[in-house]
């Protein structure tokens, strides 16, 4: 691995914050990108203002400055509009919101310093706090927009991203068990993460738990959330992130975590897991841990197929997989019946159960001269989207141009 490796980029965006980091094979941990040079500022509000009258912007903090002078006006939910593909009136003018994250994500791209001299990227992570249909195609949207490919684009969710960066740390930090602790705006999320030594590769499993808003008495509160989330296990560090954390309110909670433990604080922790997660997975590193996560697909589909007198199965979607990255496509020639055989099978069992899909009202032709195209898709980690066209068969048989859909679920 020379020089020429190209970069990856970690995003964690939310509709408040976006923070950045960047990583490559020469670097020994993902740096963090701060919009002024020298200093460690590195939280970048996700806000465009636009000057009054002109068609300049300003991002992050200094769009916040620039609104308070009057002299820009400002656009604020600018992510949640986007993911919603709404429209913004300012300066008597219409905005897609879309386009507008975009111009966000080119001024991200354009600070100064190590992202200005940054060549090719590999792949560009970006970490949400929830993947869905409207995250993925929101970003694959900007992505393009960016110039970026379709496979240098990588989603990843907050508690993958912790998986990976725990894990990347010094063996001794994750010893035993880990937590991180999520502060953000109000609301308290406590995540702790637990590997299963005795199997190969080591199974993690990772808990989540929502304590809701903590506004008053905060050091109390918090206390009582660590008691419950220690319970009696032991943990050898602790992460707080989020904003809630800023100021010198910790005093009885923080002598309470720092009790045989290594306590961290810093608001790069997600986009420098996105980094990790991303190396990782191009296979960059030895990883013997496995975790499947809240995105990956929970079942196996396939079909049956006859392929030089050999019955075989064809595998469709594979569990494991990110589920907004997973795509199934194949053509077959119909034998007998108009239906289709799929068989689902959940990764942890052994038994398969199979669904039939009959193709109502295509067309009457001698057997065998009926191709179809099968696609699956997932629209989520339990449900795959299916949709089977008729091809028809070269002359003999034209296309009928008829479309079937159904969607299988193991729920």
């Amino acid at each position: 691995m020379g020089a020429t490796d190209g970069a990856y980029v970690g995003i964690d965006i939310s509709s408040r914050n976006t923070v950045l980091s960047i990583y490559n094979s020469n670097m020994d941990e993902p740096a963090t990108i701060s919009t002024i040079l020298g200093e460690e500022n590195y939280s970048i509000p996700t806000v465009l203002a636009k000057r009054v009258g002109m068609g300049q912007w300003f991002f992050g903090e200094e769009a916040l400055k620039m609104s308070r002078l009057k002299e820009a006006v400002l656009v604020e939910e600018l992510y949640n509009l986007a993911l919603r593909d709404g429209q913004i009136f300012i300066d008597a003018e219409n905005y897609s919101a879309r386009e507008l994250l975009v111009i966000f994500f080119k001024k991200l791209f354009s600070i100064p310093g190590p992202m200005a001299a940054l060549g090719e990227v590999e792949k560009l992570v970006i970490c949400v706090e929830q993947i869905n249909l409207e995250t993925m195609e929101l970003m694959n949207y900007v992505a393009s927009k960016l110039g970026i490919e379709h496979n240098h684009l990588m989603l990843i969710d907050r508690t993958e991203c912790f998986y990976y960066y725990a894990l990347s740390q010094k063996p001794e930090l994750f010893l035993y068990n880990v937590a991180l602790f999520d502060y953000s705006g109000n609301n308290m999320v406590s995540c702790t993460l637990n590997r299963n030594q005795s199997t190969r590769p080591q199974v993690i499993t990772l808990n989540v738990i929502n304590h809701g808003e903590i506004t008053e008495n905060r050091d109390e509160l918090f206390d009582k959330v660590i008691t419950d989330t220690f319970g009696s296990s032991l943990f050898s560090s602790v992460y707080l992130v989020g904003d809630g954390f800023d100021g010198e309110w910790m005093k009885l909670s923080l002598s309470h975590l720092c009790k045989g433990r290594k306590v961290f604080l810093g608001k790069n922790l997600y986009s420098k897991g996105a980094c990790y997660g991303a190396y990782i997975k191009d296979g960059k590193r030895d990883w013997p841990f496995i975790y499947i996560g809240d995105n990956d697909l929970k079942l196996n589909l396939s079909i049956k197929i006859l392929d030089n007198n050999v019955m075989k199965f064809f595998t469709l979607i594979d569990a494991g997989e990110s589920w907004y990255d997973a795509k199934g496509e194949c053509e077959v020639i119909l034998d007998g019946e108009p239906e289709i055989e799929f068989f689902i099978q959940k990764p942890e069992s052994r038994e398969a159960h199979s669904e039939v899909l009959e193709l109502t009202d295509l067309p009457k032709r001698e057997n065998r001269t009926t191709r179809l195209r099968i696609e699956a898709r997932p629209v989520s980690d339990v449900d795959v989207a299916i949709t089977i066209t008729d091809l028809g068969f070269g002359e003999i048989s034209p296309a009928s141009g008829k479309c079937w859909e159904h969607t299988i679920t193991t729920k």
